[in-house]
C-alpha cells in the first residue's frame, strides 16, 4: 500500500479511537509501505476534531487557575489532552504534505504522531477516571491554523514543529506546579504522564530543529528563526522559562535570546 495515502486516511479520519489505531498501525508497518511521492497531495478544511469538540476563540477559553475541584483539574486535563491530539495530526500532515525527502523524515514524524497518540491516551484515560470525555469542553483551533498557514517545509518546521512544539516545553512546569497544588488521588499518575510528554516532547522539538536545519541547507535559505517566525502571529510572553529543555532539544542560547528580545 502507498504510504501517503494510509497517512492521509489517518488524517482526515474524524473518530478519535479509529485514528489511534491507524496511527499506531502506520508506525508499526511503517517500513511495508511503497513511498508513491507523486500522486495527489490533497487539502484539508476542518480539524478533525470539529465534529466532537466545540471550538471557540483561544480569548474566550476559562483557564483554571488551580486543579482542586473535578471540573477544573478535568479542563486542565482536557487542555492538555487538546494539544496532544493536535499534535497527532501535525505530525501526520508533515509526513504528508512533504514530499522527495529522506525516509528518515518521514519515519520521524510517523514516530512523532506515534508518541502523540501514547500521550492522547494516557490522558484520555484520565480524564475518564475523573468523570469527562474529550470534547466535553471548549478548544481553540490555533495549532490547526498553524498548519494551514505553513505550506512550505521551511515554515512548517520552524514555526510548528521548533517553534509552537517549544512552547509546551514551556508550559509543562506550570501545568505540573498546578497539580502538584491539586488534591486529587490521581495526582502521581498526572505528574508521571507529564513527565513522559515533556522527555517525548524534547525529542519532538529536536526533530523540528533537525529538519529545519535540512531544509534551510537544501534551499539555501540563511533566515534566523526569528526572522521567519517575524511572518507569523508568533509571541513570546515575558521570559523563556524552560531554556534548559530547549537546549536539550537543540536550541542554541542566541536563538533563545533572540526570542526573548524580538518576538514580544
Amino acid at each position: 500500500m502507498d504510504f501517503f495515502t494510509a497517512v492521509f486516511d489517518a488524517l482526515a479520519t474524524t473518530q478519535i479511537d479509529l485514528k489511534l489505531q491507524k496511527v499506531e498501525y502506520l508506525q508499526a508497518n511503517f517500513y511495508t509501505y511503497n513511498m508513491q511521492h507523486d500522486i495527489e497531495i490533497k487539502s484539508i478544511k476542518t480539524p478533525s476534531y470539529a465534529p466532537f469538540c466545540k471550538v471557540i476563540h483561544p480569548t474566550r477559553l476559562q483557564r483554571p487557575k488551580g486543579g482542586n475541584s473535578k471540573e477544573a483539574l478535568a479542563k486542565i486535563l482536557h487542555s492538555v489532552a487538546h494539544i496532544e491530539y493536535n499534535a497527532i495530526d501535525l505530525g501526520l500532515d508533515a509526513a504528508y504534505r512533504f514530499r522527495h525527502l529522506p525516509l528518515e523524515y518521514y519515519y520521524d514524524f510517523i514516530t512523532l504522531a506515534g508518541e502523540e497518540v501514547l500521550h492522547f491516551k494516557l490522558l484520555e484515560s484520565l480524564l475518564k477516571e475523573i468523570g469527562y470525555n474529550y470534547g466535553d469542553f471548549f478548544v481553540h483551533d490555533n495549532l490547526f491554523c498553524a498548519m494551514q498557514s505553513t505550506q512550505t517545509l521551511i515554515d512548517r518546521m520552524a514555526l510548528v514543529h521548533k517553534g509552537l512544539e517549544a512552547l509546551g516545553l514551556d508550559a509543562n512546569p506550570f501545568v505540573r506546579k498546578k497539580i502538584e497544588q491539586a488534591q486529587t488521588p490521581l495526582k502521581s499518575q498526572i505528574l508521571a504522564a507529564l513527565d513522559r510528554i515533556l522527555h517525548d516532547e524534547i525529542g519532538h522539538v529536536s526533530k523540528g530543529v533537525k529538519w529545519l536545519n535540512y531544509a534551510q541547507k537544501l534551499y539555501n535559505d540563511n533566515r534566523s528563526l526569528c526572522e521567519i517566525l517575524q511572518g507569523y502571529d508568533f509571541n513570546i510572553i515575558g521570559k523563556i522559562p524552560n531554556i534548559e529543555a530547549r537546549l536539550e532539544a537543540g536550541y542554541s542560547m542566541q536563538e533563545i535570546e533572540s526570542l526573548q528580545q524580538t518576538l514580544r
